[in-house]
């Protein structure tokens, strides 16, 4: 799963993933963020109706475009199993995915010595920038713009950790995968087959970020 994530890179570090216009981008004003929870507002980059790629503010916590009212259920993450199925996600699995950029996601196990939780701070190999797969979805009825990160089953090394993990895709899939032309047997193929999740990096870190009103940056705590 993924419950929280991190944006500490500035805006500019993750321009050279996408295809945006970079004269408008580079000024977007981004800060650092160590502790993004679900139902807060993030970056997503998505096709326009001209098949462009575009940035836009989103919040993490998918609204279907046919909903009334906030969903009440859990919707920040989209299990790879069911996105092609479940009549929350189909929909935007069909023509609205998306790119969620990132550099590093939290975990938690248990701590056999005391019992609480101990989260850990996954990123890529020296702290890359990285782009979790996502689906968007604009509800105009609520006036909200949502998305939500998919999942799936964990590889080495997350199975350590947990046994789900986001889909983050290797920068070479992400044109594909944002065009709603790909059809949807062929997305899955590039989330199970095109992604960087085998190369990833944890250490642990202070439980302050056990609370998601913790916005600083968490201390690394040795083994």
């Amino acid at each position: 799963m993924c419950g929280r994530f991190t944006f500490e890179h500035e805006w500019p570090a993750f321009l050279d993933l996408y295809e945006l216009d970079s004269a408008q981008e580079r000024g977007r004003n981004t800060q650092a963020r160590y502790n993004i929870a679900p139902s807060q507002d993030v970056l997503i980059v998505h096709n326009d109706v001209e098949g462009k790629q575009v940035a836009q503010i989103a919040r993490w916590w998918l609204v279907p475009f046919w909903a009334k009212e906030l969903p009440k259920g859990a919707m920040f993450n989209a299990r790879i199993e069911t996105i092609g199925t479940s009549p929350a996600f189909r929909d935007a699995f069909k023509s609205k995915r998306c790119l969620i950029p990132a550099d590093g996601f939290y975990e938690w196990t248990v701590n056999p010595d005391d019992g609480k939780k101990d989260p850990w701070l996954i990123t890529q190999p020296g702290g890359n920038p990285f782009s979790f797969a996502g689906l968007w979805a604009h509800n105009e009825k609520l006036g909200i713009t949502s998305c939500t990160i998919i999942t799936m089953p964990s590889a080495e090394p997350m199975t350590r950790l947990h046994d789900r993990q986001p889909a983050i895709l290797d920068p070479a899939a992400y044109k594909e995968w944002l065009d709603p032309a790909t059809s949807g047997a062929r997305a899955k193929e590039l989330l199970e087959n095109q992604n960087l999740d085998g190369v990833l990096e944890f250490h642990r870190v202070s439980r302050d970020v056990n609370s998601s009103r913790f916005t600083g940056k968490p201390e690394v705590n040795p083994l």
